[in-house]
Parts: structure tokens; sequence; C-alpha cells
């Protein structure tokens, strides 16, 4: 990344996964503290933005599973100079993925109809499922990413390292397509 006068802006996006890589991020503890001092926090899961903002780094978990990611992460990629695929889910796939098995109906009526009608008392649900991708996808199927940072989740010092080589301008390891 180009050395800019101003501070990087730093946003994170989390899409199907489990919010892991979230709590990562989070055990960065006091490192926390010295990286609000480098870089301006624009977006990210605790935020309340209604659009996503013009962005330096934007760090993203989890996979493209439905219609709404699917949409989102495109206008992050547009808005974002540089897009990190953090954690397996959004490098691999992983364990979201794993529904990729299975035929999309199927998985509808087990894991939303059925499970609903059950548990909750709604009857064949009721449409608040986000509309479910044929297939789920990693990040780099969908968007142009330029890093890739693995790990389920990756280490609060893995995210760490990876962020301060970044704004550093120094290469990283996991450079462009994955695979």
């Amino acid at each position: 990344m180009d050395r800019v006068s101003r501070r990087p802006r730093l946003s994170t996006v989390w899409l199907g996964g489990c919010s892991g890589c979230h709590m990562s991020f989070l055990d960065l503890d006091e490192r926390l503290i010295d990286l609000a001092g480098r870089v301006e926090l624009c977006a990210s899961p605790i935020t309340d933005y209604k659009e996503f903002p013009e962005t330096d780094i934007t760090l993203v978990e989890g996979a493209v599973a439905n219609l709404e990611h699917l949409e989102h992460i495109r206008v992050v990629r547009k808005r974002t100079k540089i897009l990190v695929s953090l954690g397996d889910c959004a490098v691999t796939g992983n364990v979201t993925a794993m529904r990729n098995m299975y035929g999309l109906e199927d998985v509808l009526t087990r894991a939303y109809r059925d499970t609903a009608a059950v548990v909750i008392g709604i009857p064949n649900g009721n449409g608040a499922v986000p509309r479910l991708l044929e297939r789920v996808r990693p990040v780099h199927e969908v968007v142009k990413v330029d890093h890739f940072l693995p790990g389920c989740p990756p280490s609060a010092d893995a995210i760490h390292a990876f962020l301060i080589e970044l704004l550093e301008g120094r290469t990283t390891a996991l450079q462009g397509r994955f695979g």
C-alpha cells in the first residue's frame, strides 16, 4: 500500500461464517490501541453503517452464501483499494461451503423449513431467510482479492503481523489469486 499522509481507512466485513475471525481480530487486545492510532476504522459488524464507505483496506470474513452477500461484496470491492480474504471461509469456503454437497432445496427444507417449524413454530418458514445461492463460494470466485490470510480463524498474532506489514508497505506472503 502506498504511504499516505492521512491514516489509512480500514473496514471489516462479515459474510457467511461464524464470526471467529472477528473474534481473533478483537483478540489483538492492547494492540488494538496501537492499530487505532495507525488506521481509521470506517465500517465493521459493530458499527452502524448504512452505506459501505470508500476504504483503503477491507478484511472480509466468511464465504459468499446468499444474494445479500453477493451484492454486498461487489459494493465492498468497488469501494476498497485492498481487499483481504480473512480466514478459511473467505479463502476456500471452508465449513460454510459444506452445504455445497447437497441440493439447495434439500438444504432449505432441512435447515430452515423443517427446523423452523419444529424449533420455533413457524410453519414452513416465513421468507425471512435471504435467497441462498446455488453454491457457497469463496470471495475470490466472486470478486478480485488482493491478499489472503488463511486460518480457522487466523490467530491474533497472524492478523496483527499481516496488518503491520501491509500498513508499512511490505509485501505479504499470500498475494494474488488463491489456488
